[in-house]
């Protein structure tokens, strides 16, 4: 009856049906020459750092300049990232996953032009808006969470280390003189909104402190059991407590208490209470991560593991964080193959001679020693081998 009522026709279903809710199809964004040769690509390189050309089958060329831009924007960047585009790309540009900008068009002879234009954009202080750069054999742009700007859960920020440490790694982000990719990541606290458990090198965020306990205003602010049920190791537990108010009544009241021991850090519980606050100026810092990776190259996708253990945070630039980073580069730049990523650079030489050569502290809390029964069973790599059971699957299927 409900249909009939609202004039919705069961044999006609999109009769009178708004369909503009939401964003538009993708294909509307495609430049033109893209669009036209969609899924027709036969082969691709890489000119120089920063410019791709793309080649198709029907013979149309795509050139695409990738400059590093920030996460966060403010609305004058992407009015002159727009009027860029408008000048050179007919309009059009994309943004990757790792926060670049790629500007396109369908001739050489407009690739000069947009990169001279690009490299005379400067802020005030001299450094470039929008650098050329991020591929190949280098490192690209750090892909990185909200941190102190907008999260509410941060043990460190995200757009400052990044800054700094961009900073620190510029030239190797426009050229291509290392034995292969490099992917940092940077995470502002353990629940990872960013890519920190599979980059080369990571950076997360660790609260070290458990939350305190505001237990004068928890009931009045949060739903007690939300913030129990909000944790994931049964850390927090209902509780009736006598405590002093701020006016020196003595009252009884309901709150929580936290099983300091069994606490992970990780903040779910300040996410559903904030009388439950858990950042803390000496306790917050960073930890470093190295070996992930997704690449099924010479060996399986791998998870990241720790290499430094704690890096108090150091704003405005985080000096201690830029130097050990630069320090793990160079010495995969120099000890690694070409084509070995950290990870399999770090497993060839063994963990113990990484250590060594990076001039890291080893601990026996980094020793990784997870042992899940899925980590024995599950599929981690996406490599396929063909058998004949594979081969007649299609047959079994259909039965």
């Amino acid at each position: 009856m409900a249909f009939i009522s609202s004039g919705y026709n069961p044999d006609k279903p999109m009769e009178n049906r708004i369909t503009d809710i939401g964003p538009r199809k993708y294909t509307d964004f495609l430049p033109p020459v893209i669009k036209n040769n969609f899924g027709k690509w036969a082969w691709h390189e890489i000119i120089e750092p920063g410019v791709l050309m793309h080649k198709a089958d029907s013979g149309d060329e795509v050139y695409t300049v990738r400059c590093g831009a920030a996460r966060l924007m403010g609305v004058h960047t992407i009015r002159e990232i727009c009027d860029i585009a408008d000048k050179h790309c007919d309009g059009y540009l994309r943004f990757t996953t790792r926060n670049n900008v790629e500007f396109m068009v369908d001739s050489k002879d407009k690739v000069e032009p947009l990169k001279q234009d690009l490299a005379s954009r400067k802020f005030d202080g001299g450094s470039y808006k929008f650098p050329i750069g991020g591929t190949g054999a280098g490192i690209t742009n750090i892909v990185h969470t909200q941190g102190w700007v907008h999260c509410h859960t941060p043990a460190t920020d995200a757009s400052g280390p990044v800054k700094a440490v961009m900073d620190e790694l510029f030239e190797e982000f426009q050229q291509m003189q290392l034995p292969a990719q490099v992917r940092i990541s940077l995470a502002c606290c353990l629940n990872m909104c960013g890519a920190v458990h599979c980059s080369d090198i990571a950076i997360l965020g660790y609260h070290r402190k458990p939350p305190l306990v505001d237990d004068e205003y928890l009931d009045n602010l949060c739903e007690i059991p939300l913030a129990v049920a909000a944790c994931p190791v049964g850390a927090v537990k209902p509780k009736k407590k006598e405590i002093v108010g701020e006016k020196g009544d003595t009252k009884t009241v309901k709150t929580v208490e936290v099983n300091d021991d069994r606490c992970m850090f990780c903040g779910n519980c300040y996410t559903m209470c904030p009388s439950l606050p858990l950042a803390d100026q000496e306790g917050d810092g960073v930890v470093i991560m190295v070996g992930g990776k997704v690449s099924n190259r010479i060996s399986a996708p791998k998870f990241s593991k720790v290499a430094v253990a704690f890096i108090p945070n150091e704003p405005p630039r985080w000096p201690k964080l830029c130097e050990a980073i630069h320090t793990i580069l160079n010495a995969y730049k120099e000890g690694a193959r070409k084509y070995e990523r950290v990870g399999d650079w770090a497993e060839r030489i063994g963990w113990e001679r990484f250590f060594e050569v990076c001039g890291l502290d080893f601990s026996h809390h980094l020793i990784d020693d997870f042992r899940d029964p899925a980590y024995y069973t599950w599929r981690q790599t996406t490599n396929f081998k063909f058998t004949e059971q594979s081969v007649k699957y299609p047959d079994i299927k259909a039965e």
